[in-house]
């Protein structure tokens, strides 16, 4: 059982919804050096007179932003160390004294590193072109709040290429849509308090239009980067950082203190590799060499576990005392796959599984498989606030059962086979896309079809599988699910711990 199902009565509600998003926009032509080199080629402009066309430019950018914040009636404020700064803490203490009525909030400056272009002369091949170079430039923080996705940012460079990177919220964005929905909610920073009506704002939030955020962003850029109009460009929008978010709403803070200090303490235990590849849905290659692993922290408000997976990470954390969010985070969404049209080298399309394209309009898939993360996450941790009914199920598969004129040993969590079935079984693909015969034979090396496939039918006679009629292809059913669990953890955190303490006391 959840524990959304089982504490419904102390719950408020429940919503998922897109937290943290960042958004990169580059220029398609302006990009690469051979873009760019090509663009001066066709507006006549000589390779080694670039500085200077770029330096035109860079004026253009600071002469905007100071007539902006001149009309606003704002002063640009530099930030000398861009690292020890806190402008989220900057914006909070303004809008507490501005409020949070449309329009620009603030404007800083800070130099911060670029990518740029520098003149080369190929003296071999006798070619003049752009070559990649990085440095130092002027960037400008374009803070406002807009009536459709509320606070954002706008960091507009002052050096071509002009790689914009721009930041939103879901949270403020769906509060937009309650309101015109006239669905009333009570709302702190990034988090909902109590909605009115939380089955319909899940509908709006799963309801999001990318296009409505693509035709904003485009308006956006011609405001604060003015350059693209004299030469008719328009952005490519790219996802650099997603975070889906689901928040168990609690009504009272006693209530879910109870509950997250027993969850967080054995899940920084329990949680294995291979289960933060299960809960991203992801497969663990024996040849992964990506960041992998649970960290724990104390906040100033509160505790967080963090399980990483190279790009990938998902967070546990109680915000408000009220809130047990499950946040799924990708800084790299090509790290998942989905099913999607692909374009074959000899120029048709086929729809196959892979990886997920980085723009803008991946939002909306995105969202359903972190969604999907959050939820096997949820499932894992339900089953440590009550373990009382996963012991009464470890005791019943622990018996032999007949099926089928057929009997079937228990499984015995103290069995060094069973132990290596059961974390096999755990394994993120099997969780994900299922196990065949053929599949789990990979890992269990020296057995064949056969004792693969008695193996297969133990498992189903004990319920932990469930075969999909008409197929060669199992899942693990919810008890399987909550049975491995709670063996691995009994065993792990227990049993071993206590024995180990035996053995130092008797030495």
């Amino acid at each position: 059982m959840l524990i959304t199902e089982r504490y419904k009565e102390q719950i408020t509600g429940v919503l998922s919804c897109y937290d943290r998003i960042v958004i990169q926009g580059t220029l398609p032509g302006w990009c690469y050096d051979q873009g760019m080199t090509a663009f001066l080629y066709s507006q006549g402009i000589r390779i080694f007179d670039y500085p200077g066309f770029a330096q035109g430019l860079r004026e253009e950018i600071r002469q905007n932003a100071e007539r902006i914040a001149e009309e606003q009636g704002i002063q640009i404020e530099f930030i000398r160390k861009i690292k020890a700064f806190r402008k989220e803490a900057r914006i909070k203490a303004i809008l507490k004294e501005r409020g949070q009525h449309p329009g620009l909030v603030h404007i800083f400056s800070a130099m911060e590193a670029c990518t740029s272009y520098r003149p080369w002369h190929d003296k071999n091949s006798g070619k003049t072109f752009l070559r990649y170079d990085s440095g130092k430039c002027l960037h400008y923080y374009f803070y406002f709040i807009d009536k459709v996705f509320g606070l954002c940012y706008l960091r507009v460079p002052t050096w071509c290429p002009f790689r914009l990177q721009f930041y939103f919220n879901g949270h403020n964005w769906l509060a937009h849509q309650l309101d015109n929905a006239q669905i009333p909610y009570v709302m702190n920073e990034n988090a909902f308090l109590d909605i009115d009506d939380f089955s319909k704002a899940q509908d709006i939030s799963d309801s999001i239009r990318v296009e409505a955020l693509h035709a904003a962003m485009d308006v956006f850029a011609e405001q604060y980067c003015p350059v693209i109009k004299n030469y008719d460009l328009r952005y490519r929008w790219s996802i650099m950082q997603a975070e889906y978010a689901t928040d168990i709403v609690f009504k009272k803070q006693a209530d879910l203190k109870e509950l997250y200090e027993s969850i967080v303490r054995t899940a920084i235990h329990s949680v294995k590799p291979e289960n933060i590849a299960s809960f991203l849905g992801q497969k663990l290659h024996g040849n992964y060499q990506g960041e992998m692993g649970n960290r724990f922290n104390t906040r100033i408000l509160g505790t967080r576990i963090k399980h990483q997976m190279g790009a990938v990470s998902l967070k546990m954390y109680d915000k408000f005392g009220l809130i047990l969010r499950i946040e799924t985070t990708t800084n790299d969404v090509s790290q998942f796959k989905h099913f999607r049209k692909v374009q074959q080298r000899d120029g048709h399309s086929v729809v196959k599984n892979a990886s997920m394209k980085k723009n803008i309009y991946s939002l909306f898939p995105l969202m359903n498989l972190l969604k999907a993360s959050n939820r096997r996450y949820l499932e894992f941790i339900s089953t440590f606030d009550d373990p009382s009914h996963g012991v009464k199920q470890l005791r019943k598969i622990s018996k032999t059962v007949t099926a089928d004129n057929r009997s079937y040993k228990g499984i015995n969590f103290y069995s060094d086979d069973d132990q290596a079935l059961l974390k096999i079984l755990a394994r993120g693909e099997f969780n994900s896309n299922g196990l065949q015969n053929r599949s789990l034979r990979q890992y269990l090396p020296g057995k064949g079809s056969g004792a693969v496939s008695r193996i297969l039918k133990r498992l189903k006679a004990h319920g932990l599988l469930k075969k999909v009629p008409k197929t060669y292809k199992y899942y693990l059913t919810k008890l399987g699910k909550a049975v491995i669990v709670t063996g691995l953890m009994i065993r792990e955190m227990f049993v071993i711990p206590e024995l180990a303490r035996l053995r130092t006391a008797c030495q």
